[in-house]
């Protein structure tokens, strides 16, 4: 944690309270995610995969998820590993490797959503259902400018 907690006037106080607070946010979610065997990562990469209309390359899921290559395809083998994503042969290029959600990965989305909505809604407890939605359309802004 930062010095900023009390001081918000000062030099770089300001972003590193928003650093502080996003990493404890993240922290309470990572450990609500726990009990599923997901993180963070896994699930946004598992995300992907339960949306999309047919398994993806690890190319797609790379962009989707906005990682490199590699990344990826480490995370799809800790997937794969725990039972909840398949690698499959393309139908049209056998040469390519796609990867799909199992039953197993998609009952963990499921149950990982649930716990996060959860979080979400210590959240609206904490702040507020009004202050949140300002929150949230001033970190949109931050995040986009």
């Amino acid at each position: 944690m930062s010095d900023c907690r009390a001081n918000t006037s000062t030099g770089c106080a300001l972003t590193l309270l928003l650093l502080d607070a996003a990493r404890a946010v993240e922290a309470r979610a990572e450990g609500a995610l726990a009990e599923t065997g997901l993180s963070l990562a896994k699930l946004g990469a598992l995300r992907h995969l339960v949306l999309a209309a047919e398994p993806l390359t690890l190319s797609q899921l790379a962009e989707r998820h906005c990682c490199g290559k590699s990344n990826v395809t480490q995370l799809v083998d800790r997937l794969e590993t725990d039972g909840f994503v398949a690698r499959v042969a393309d139908p049209e290029d056998r040469r390519t490797i796609r990867a799909t959600v199992t039953s197993t990965g998609r009952e963990a989305y499921e149950r990982a959503s649930a716990l996060l909505a959860d979080h979400e809604r210590s959240l609206d407890a904490r702040l507020g259902t009004v202050p949140r939605a300002e929150l949230a359309r001033q970190l949109r802004a931050l995040r986009e400018g």
